[in-house]
Protein backbone atom coordinates (compact mmCIF):
# COMPACT_ATOMS: atom_id res chain seq x y z
CA UNK A 1 0.00 0.00 0.00
CA UNK A 2 1.50 3.32 -1.06
CA UNK A 3 2.17 6.63 1.10
CA UNK A 4 0.51 9.43 0.89
CA UNK A 5 1.48 12.43 -0.98
CA UNK A 6 -0.46 15.64 -1.72
CA UNK A 7 -0.02 16.23 -5.52
CA UNK A 8 1.43 19.78 -6.39
CA UNK A 9 0.03 21.59 -9.60
CA UNK A 10 3.12 21.18 -11.13
CA UNK A 11 3.94 17.35 -10.46
CA UNK A 12 0.15 16.92 -11.75
CA UNK A 13 1.67 18.94 -14.69
CA UNK A 14 4.49 16.59 -15.25
CA UNK A 15 2.12 13.40 -14.50
CA UNK A 16 -0.66 14.69 -17.24
CA UNK A 17 1.93 14.66 -19.67
CA UNK A 18 0.10 11.41 -19.29
CA UNK A 19 3.11 9.14 -19.80
CA UNK A 20 2.78 5.76 -21.79
CA UNK A 21 -0.57 6.51 -23.03
CA UNK A 22 -1.54 4.36 -25.91
CA UNK A 23 -1.69 5.03 -29.42
CA UNK A 24 -4.85 5.51 -30.68
CA UNK A 25 -6.33 4.00 -33.83
CA UNK A 26 -4.94 4.58 -37.23
CA UNK A 27 -6.05 7.67 -38.83
CA UNK A 28 -9.50 7.62 -40.27
CA UNK A 29 -10.77 9.15 -43.60
CA UNK A 30 -13.90 11.39 -42.81
CA UNK A 31 -13.19 14.64 -43.40
CA UNK A 32 -11.84 16.86 -40.54
CA UNK A 33 -13.58 19.67 -39.36
CA UNK A 34 -11.78 22.43 -40.72
CA UNK A 35 -11.82 20.99 -44.38
CA UNK A 36 -13.64 23.85 -45.54
CA UNK A 37 -11.21 26.10 -44.66
CA UNK A 38 -8.04 27.19 -46.67
CA UNK A 39 -4.50 27.96 -45.06
CA UNK A 40 -1.22 28.78 -46.71
CA UNK A 41 1.71 27.68 -45.02
CA UNK A 42 5.72 27.51 -44.12
CA UNK A 43 7.82 24.24 -44.54
CA UNK A 44 9.53 24.60 -40.82
CA UNK A 45 10.97 20.75 -41.43
CA UNK A 46 11.74 18.80 -44.47
CA UNK A 47 9.19 16.93 -45.30
CA UNK A 48 7.97 14.48 -48.07
CA UNK A 49 5.20 15.08 -50.29
CA UNK A 50 3.40 12.42 -51.63
CA UNK A 51 0.68 11.35 -54.15
CA UNK A 52 -1.52 10.03 -51.10
CA UNK A 53 -2.00 10.79 -47.70
CA UNK A 54 -0.09 7.77 -46.66
CA UNK A 55 3.29 6.88 -46.01
CA UNK A 56 2.86 3.94 -49.35
CA UNK A 57 2.43 7.11 -51.37
CA UNK A 58 4.67 7.75 -53.98
CA UNK A 59 7.16 10.48 -53.03
CA UNK A 60 6.68 13.40 -55.49
CA UNK A 61 9.51 15.68 -53.79
CA UNK A 62 11.09 16.63 -50.95
CA UNK A 63 9.46 19.62 -49.25
CA UNK A 64 12.64 21.59 -47.91
CA UNK A 65 12.30 24.08 -44.65
CA UNK A 66 11.25 27.54 -45.40
CA UNK A 67 9.46 26.39 -48.61
CA UNK A 68 5.92 28.78 -48.84
CA UNK A 69 3.08 26.91 -49.11
CA UNK A 70 0.06 28.35 -51.54
CA UNK A 71 -2.46 26.02 -49.86
CA UNK A 72 -3.35 23.89 -47.34
CA UNK A 73 -6.36 21.91 -46.71
CA UNK A 74 -6.51 18.89 -44.37
CA UNK A 75 -7.56 15.79 -45.75
CA UNK A 76 -7.56 13.22 -42.51
CA UNK A 77 -6.58 13.47 -38.90
CA UNK A 78 -2.89 13.04 -39.75
CA UNK A 79 -2.17 15.00 -43.80
CA UNK A 80 -2.55 17.78 -44.95
CA UNK A 81 -3.70 18.34 -49.19
CA UNK A 82 -1.11 20.98 -50.16
CA UNK A 83 -0.22 23.10 -53.02
CA UNK A 84 3.22 24.55 -53.40
CA UNK A 85 4.13 28.07 -54.58
CA UNK A 86 5.80 26.04 -57.81
CA UNK A 87 1.97 24.59 -58.36
CA UNK A 88 2.75 20.86 -57.29
CA UNK A 89 0.06 19.10 -55.31
CA UNK A 90 0.03 16.52 -52.88
CA UNK A 91 -0.13 15.36 -49.37
CA UNK A 92 2.46 15.67 -46.64
CA UNK A 93 2.05 14.82 -42.75
CA UNK A 94 -0.06 17.51 -40.55
CA UNK A 95 2.59 17.49 -37.76
CA UNK A 96 3.24 20.79 -37.04
CA UNK A 97 6.85 19.16 -36.27
CA UNK A 98 7.20 20.32 -40.51
CA UNK A 99 4.49 22.38 -40.99
CA UNK A 100 3.20 25.96 -39.87
CA UNK A 101 -0.24 26.89 -40.93
CA UNK A 102 -1.73 30.35 -41.14
CA UNK A 103 -5.73 30.60 -41.94
CA UNK A 104 -6.45 32.60 -44.93
CA UNK A 105 -8.50 35.83 -44.29
CA UNK A 106 -12.03 35.11 -45.10
CA UNK A 107 -11.92 31.15 -45.45
CA UNK A 108 -14.32 30.47 -42.69
CA UNK A 109 -14.26 27.49 -40.71
CA UNK A 110 -17.36 24.92 -40.42
CA UNK A 111 -20.12 25.50 -39.17
CA UNK A 112 -19.57 22.83 -36.75
CA UNK A 113 -16.10 24.39 -35.75
CA UNK A 114 -15.33 24.68 -32.34
CA UNK A 115 -12.77 26.80 -30.13
CA UNK A 116 -11.35 26.01 -26.72
CA UNK A 117 -9.55 28.06 -23.94
CA UNK A 118 -7.27 26.67 -22.40
CA UNK A 119 -7.99 26.03 -18.60
CA UNK A 120 -5.00 24.39 -17.26
CA UNK A 121 -1.69 23.90 -18.49
CA UNK A 122 -1.66 20.61 -21.17
CA UNK A 123 1.05 19.65 -23.57
CA UNK A 124 0.51 19.87 -27.17
CA UNK A 125 1.70 16.37 -28.64
CA UNK A 126 3.30 15.55 -32.38
CA UNK A 127 0.51 12.65 -31.77
CA UNK A 128 -2.48 11.64 -30.42
CA UNK A 129 -1.00 9.83 -27.49
CA UNK A 130 1.79 10.31 -24.84
CA UNK A 131 4.42 8.47 -27.44
CA UNK A 132 4.09 11.78 -29.26
CA UNK A 133 6.60 14.38 -28.57
CA UNK A 134 5.75 16.99 -26.60
CA UNK A 135 6.18 20.25 -29.16
CA UNK A 136 5.34 22.69 -25.85
CA UNK A 137 2.88 23.22 -22.90
CA UNK A 138 -0.02 25.44 -23.53
CA UNK A 139 -0.58 27.52 -21.14
CA UNK A 140 -3.80 28.71 -19.11
CA UNK A 141 -5.61 31.44 -21.38
CA UNK A 142 -4.22 30.80 -24.60
CA UNK A 143 -7.33 29.80 -27.21
CA UNK A 144 -7.15 27.29 -29.55
CA UNK A 145 -9.64 26.19 -32.53
CA UNK A 146 -10.40 22.32 -32.42
CA UNK A 147 -9.41 20.71 -35.73
CA UNK A 148 -10.95 16.91 -34.68
CA UNK A 149 -11.63 14.75 -31.87
CA UNK A 150 -11.50 11.07 -31.48
CA UNK A 151 -13.33 10.95 -27.72
CA UNK A 152 -9.96 11.53 -25.79
CA UNK A 153 -7.69 13.82 -27.62
CA UNK A 154 -8.33 17.33 -29.68
CA UNK A 155 -6.36 17.88 -32.39
CA UNK A 156 -6.11 21.66 -32.38
CA UNK A 157 -4.31 24.84 -33.88
CA UNK A 158 -2.79 27.78 -32.17
CA UNK A 159 -3.55 31.16 -32.62
CA UNK A 160 0.29 31.08 -33.63
CA UNK A 161 -1.00 28.24 -36.57
CA UNK A 162 0.87 25.58 -34.53
CA UNK A 163 -1.04 22.14 -34.81
CA UNK A 164 -0.77 19.37 -32.81
CA UNK A 165 -3.01 17.09 -30.25
CA UNK A 166 -3.78 17.89 -26.44
CA UNK A 167 -6.30 15.48 -24.47
CA UNK A 168 -9.78 16.55 -24.69
CA UNK A 169 -10.49 16.19 -21.27
CA UNK A 170 -12.47 19.21 -19.34
CA UNK A 171 -9.74 19.70 -16.82
CA UNK A 172 -7.43 21.40 -19.27
CA UNK A 173 -9.65 22.67 -22.05
CA UNK A 174 -12.96 24.43 -22.13
CA UNK A 175 -14.62 23.86 -25.43
CA UNK A 176 -17.05 26.25 -26.79
CA UNK A 177 -19.27 25.57 -30.14
CA UNK A 178 -19.37 27.99 -33.17
CA UNK A 179 -21.43 31.12 -32.13
CA UNK A 180 -23.49 30.43 -34.99
CA UNK A 181 -24.40 26.52 -34.00
CA UNK A 182 -26.07 28.14 -30.96
CA UNK A 183 -24.26 26.23 -28.14
CA UNK A 184 -22.93 26.40 -25.47
CA UNK A 185 -19.61 25.31 -23.99
CA UNK A 186 -18.98 21.98 -24.94
CA UNK A 187 -16.64 21.23 -21.78
CA UNK A 188 -19.70 20.34 -19.51
CA UNK A 189 -18.57 17.63 -17.15
CA UNK A 190 -17.29 17.73 -13.40
CA UNK A 191 -13.91 18.53 -13.44
CA UNK A 192 -13.24 17.20 -10.36
CA UNK A 193 -13.57 13.92 -11.86
CA UNK A 194 -15.81 12.40 -9.22
CA UNK A 195 -19.17 9.83 -10.52
CA UNK A 196 -19.28 8.08 -13.61
CA UNK A 197 -22.81 9.87 -14.14
CA UNK A 198 -20.93 12.56 -16.16
CA UNK A 199 -19.65 9.70 -17.98
CA UNK A 200 -22.44 9.50 -20.61
CA UNK A 201 -23.37 6.06 -21.94
CA UNK A 202 -21.91 2.53 -21.52
CA UNK A 203 -20.01 2.37 -24.97
CA UNK A 204 -18.18 5.42 -23.26
CA UNK A 205 -17.61 3.53 -20.45
CA UNK A 206 -16.27 0.49 -22.30
CA UNK A 207 -14.42 2.52 -24.32
CA UNK A 208 -12.58 4.41 -21.20
CA UNK A 209 -12.25 0.96 -19.52
CA UNK A 210 -9.97 -0.57 -22.70
CA UNK A 211 -7.85 3.07 -22.51
CA UNK A 212 -7.32 2.07 -18.30
CA UNK A 213 -6.01 -1.15 -19.95
CA UNK A 214 -4.16 -0.17 -22.46
CA UNK A 215 -2.49 2.00 -20.22
CA UNK A 216 -2.14 -0.47 -17.78
CA UNK A 217 -0.39 -2.44 -20.05
CA UNK A 218 1.85 0.12 -20.75
CA UNK A 219 3.41 -0.05 -17.70
CA UNK A 220 3.57 -3.83 -17.78
CA UNK A 221 7.15 -4.54 -16.11
CA UNK A 222 7.71 -1.16 -14.16
CA UNK A 223 9.42 -2.25 -10.86
CA UNK A 224 7.60 -2.40 -7.73
CA UNK A 225 8.56 0.40 -4.93
CA UNK A 226 6.54 0.86 -1.49
CA UNK A 227 5.58 4.14 -0.75
CA UNK A 228 6.54 5.12 -4.90
CA UNK A 229 7.04 8.80 -5.46
CA UNK A 230 3.96 10.00 -6.63
CA UNK A 231 5.26 12.55 -9.45
CA UNK A 232 7.11 9.68 -11.07
CA UNK A 233 6.19 6.86 -12.92
CA UNK A 234 9.54 4.68 -12.49
CA UNK A 235 8.64 2.58 -9.96
CA UNK A 236 5.15 1.92 -8.87
CA UNK A 237 3.35 0.51 -5.11
CA UNK A 238 -0.02 -0.47 -5.78
CA UNK A 239 -1.80 2.25 -4.93
CA UNK A 240 0.52 4.46 -7.10
CA UNK A 241 -0.25 2.32 -10.16
CA UNK A 242 -4.01 2.12 -9.84
CA UNK A 243 -3.96 6.07 -9.52
CA UNK A 244 -1.79 6.73 -12.25
CA UNK A 245 -3.35 4.35 -14.87
CA UNK A 246 -6.70 6.35 -13.93
CA UNK A 247 -5.70 9.81 -13.99
CA UNK A 248 -3.83 9.40 -17.27
CA UNK A 249 -6.58 7.15 -19.06
CA UNK A 250 -9.35 9.28 -17.91
CA UNK A 251 -8.43 12.42 -16.06
CA UNK A 252 -9.89 11.22 -12.58
CA UNK A 253 -7.51 11.68 -9.61
CA UNK A 254 -7.99 9.23 -6.73
CA UNK A 255 -6.71 9.16 -3.47
CA UNK A 256 -3.13 8.41 -3.06
CA UNK A 257 -3.31 5.20 -0.72
CA UNK A 258 -5.38 1.91 -1.13
CA UNK A 259 -7.48 2.88 1.83
CA UNK A 260 -8.30 5.93 0.87
CA UNK A 261 -9.12 5.04 -2.67
CA UNK A 262 -11.70 2.50 -1.14
CA UNK A 263 -13.47 5.57 1.36
CA UNK A 264 -13.33 7.29 -2.62
CA UNK A 265 -15.26 4.14 -4.05
CA UNK A 266 -17.40 4.14 -1.22
CA UNK A 267 -18.62 7.46 -0.98
CA UNK A 268 -18.78 8.37 -5.00
CA UNK A 269 -20.01 4.95 -6.67
CA UNK A 270 -21.21 1.89 -5.08
CA UNK A 271 -18.98 -1.06 -3.05
CA UNK A 272 -19.44 -4.37 -4.54
CA UNK A 273 -18.88 -7.34 -1.92
CA UNK A 274 -19.55 -9.97 -4.30
CA UNK A 275 -16.25 -10.67 -6.27
CA UNK A 276 -18.88 -12.39 -8.88
CA UNK A 277 -20.26 -9.01 -9.27
CA UNK A 278 -17.64 -7.08 -10.32
CA UNK A 279 -17.29 -5.57 -13.60
CA UNK A 280 -13.88 -4.88 -15.89
CA UNK A 281 -12.26 -1.86 -14.82
CA UNK A 282 -13.72 -1.75 -11.36
CA UNK A 283 -11.26 -1.56 -8.56
CA UNK A 284 -10.31 -4.52 -6.20
CA UNK A 285 -9.72 -3.80 -2.54
CA UNK A 286 -8.02 -6.84 -0.39
CA UNK A 287 -7.09 -7.49 3.39
CA UNK A 288 -3.15 -8.81 4.63
CA UNK A 289 -2.25 -12.26 3.45
CA UNK A 290 -3.35 -14.91 6.48
CA UNK A 291 -2.39 -18.09 4.63
CA UNK A 292 -3.15 -20.34 2.26
CA UNK A 293 -5.95 -22.28 2.88
CA UNK A 294 -9.64 -21.76 3.49
CA UNK A 295 -9.43 -22.20 6.91
CA UNK A 296 -6.73 -19.79 7.51
CA UNK A 297 -9.79 -17.15 6.72
CA UNK A 298 -12.71 -18.71 8.70
CA UNK A 299 -14.50 -16.37 10.93
CA UNK A 300 -12.62 -13.29 10.03
CA UNK A 301 -14.63 -10.24 10.21
CA UNK A 302 -14.14 -9.06 6.39
CA UNK A 303 -15.57 -5.47 7.29
CA UNK A 304 -13.01 -4.78 10.26
CA UNK A 305 -10.03 -5.52 8.37
CA UNK A 306 -7.54 -3.07 6.65
CA UNK A 307 -7.26 -2.24 3.51
CA UNK A 308 -3.45 -3.52 2.53
CA UNK A 309 -3.52 -4.49 -1.03
CA UNK A 310 -5.85 -2.79 -4.39
CA UNK A 311 -5.85 -4.05 -8.39
CA UNK A 312 -7.52 -3.66 -11.05
CA UNK A 313 -10.26 -6.22 -12.10
CA UNK A 314 -9.87 -6.97 -15.81
CA UNK A 315 -12.50 -9.86 -16.46
CA UNK A 316 -12.16 -13.00 -17.23
CA UNK A 317 -10.73 -13.98 -14.17
CA UNK A 318 -8.01 -11.74 -14.36
CA UNK A 319 -6.42 -8.52 -12.08
CA UNK A 320 -4.10 -5.71 -12.98
CA UNK A 321 -1.71 -5.14 -10.14
CA UNK A 322 1.79 -4.74 -8.67
CA UNK A 323 2.76 -5.88 -5.04
CA UNK A 324 6.07 -6.88 -4.47
CA UNK A 325 9.75 -6.50 -5.95
CA UNK A 326 9.95 -10.07 -6.16
CA UNK A 327 6.90 -10.26 -8.50
CA UNK A 328 8.54 -8.15 -11.20
CA UNK A 329 6.43 -5.34 -10.85
CA UNK A 330 3.57 -4.55 -12.44
CA UNK A 331 2.40 -7.32 -14.44
CA UNK A 332 -1.09 -9.44 -15.03
CA UNK A 333 -2.43 -12.28 -12.45
CA UNK A 334 -5.19 -14.94 -12.59
CA UNK A 335 -7.70 -14.51 -9.64
CA UNK A 336 -6.88 -17.25 -7.66
CA UNK A 337 -8.13 -18.74 -4.48
CA UNK A 338 -4.88 -16.79 -2.40
CA UNK A 339 -6.14 -13.70 -4.29
CA UNK A 340 -10.29 -14.25 -3.40
CA UNK A 341 -9.87 -15.04 0.00
CA UNK A 342 -8.17 -11.68 0.58
CA UNK A 343 -11.20 -9.87 -1.30
CA UNK A 344 -13.08 -6.95 0.73
CA UNK A 345 -14.62 -5.59 -1.90
CA UNK A 346 -14.61 -3.55 -5.13
CA UNK A 347 -16.19 -1.28 -7.44
CA UNK A 348 -16.35 0.88 -9.86
CA UNK A 349 -14.21 4.48 -10.57
CA UNK A 350 -16.37 5.26 -13.76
Amino acid sequence: MGKTTKWTAAALLGAAVLTGWPALPAATTHAASVQSQTYTGTVIKSVNLRTAPSTSGRVITLLKAGEKLSSVTESNSYWYKVTTSSGLTGYASSSSEYIQVTPVSGSAPSSSAKTGEIVYGVNMRTEPSTSGRVIRMLKKGETVQILDSNGYWYKVLTSGGENGYISSSSRYVEVAEDSSNGSGSGSGGNNSGNNSSNNGSSSTRDQLIQKVFEVGRSYLGTPYEYGSDRNTTTTFDCSDFTRTVYREATGIILPADSRQQGDWIKSNSKAVYDINSLKPGDLMFFMSYKGSTDAAYKGINKSAERITHVAIYMGNGQIMQTYSVKSGGVRIDNLTASWTRRFLFGGSVL
